[in-house]
């Protein structure tokens, strides 16, 4: 299972990380292929830290056993995909954001203040961000499962062939 949990921090860490960076630079409103690297890179290695520091699969789990959900139900999926996104987003967009506006900065551009340009690019992020950790993670999990010969349909037991 920790292999899974490690594919899987892998696969939404990158993944995560390619929409906020692309979604910021966007936002930003002057999009730039370095800039986009720079972000997509430092996003990544920041995401997947955080994936292999914190057990989502065991956070959200604990977290529908004691709201009384079932984690493979529709409300178990969202209520591990809000707490996902509460702990990865704020740091991501924390990064870009903070990229994003180091650089106008040194380029003598005028922007907002750094904390009202950070709450807006947070709130739009938690939203994108929720909605594809929501979409992405059953998918991902069925893939991932699959891929190591665990029947994805099956509740729970060992790899295919290991039957006792």
């Amino acid at each position: 299972m920790k292999k899974i949990g490690m594919q899987m921090s892998i696969c939404m860490g990158v993944t995560l990380s390619l929409c906020l960076s692309l979604l910021g630079n966007l936002m930003g409103g002057h999009f730039s292929l370095p800039g986009f690297l720079i972000s997509f890179v430092l996003s990544t290695i920041i995401s997947l830290v955080i994936g292999f520091l914190v057990p989502m699969q065991k956070v959200g789990g604990a977290a529908c056993r004691k709201a009384g959900i079932d984690e493979r139900s529709p409300k178990g999926n969202a209520l591990s995909s809000l707490i996902s996104d509460l702990i990865y987003t704020p740091v991501i967009t924390l990064c870009n954001v903070f990229l994003g506006y180091r650089n106008a900065v040194s380029h003598g551009a005028s922007v907002p203040p750094f904390i009202i340009m950070f709450l807006k690019s947070l709130i739009i992020s938690l939203v994108v961000a929720y909605v594809l950790i929501f979409v992405l993670t059953p998918l991902f999990l069925k893939m991932i499962l699959k891929k190591n010969g665990i029947d994805p349909n099956r509740p729970s037991g060992p790899p295919k062939g290991r039957e006792q």
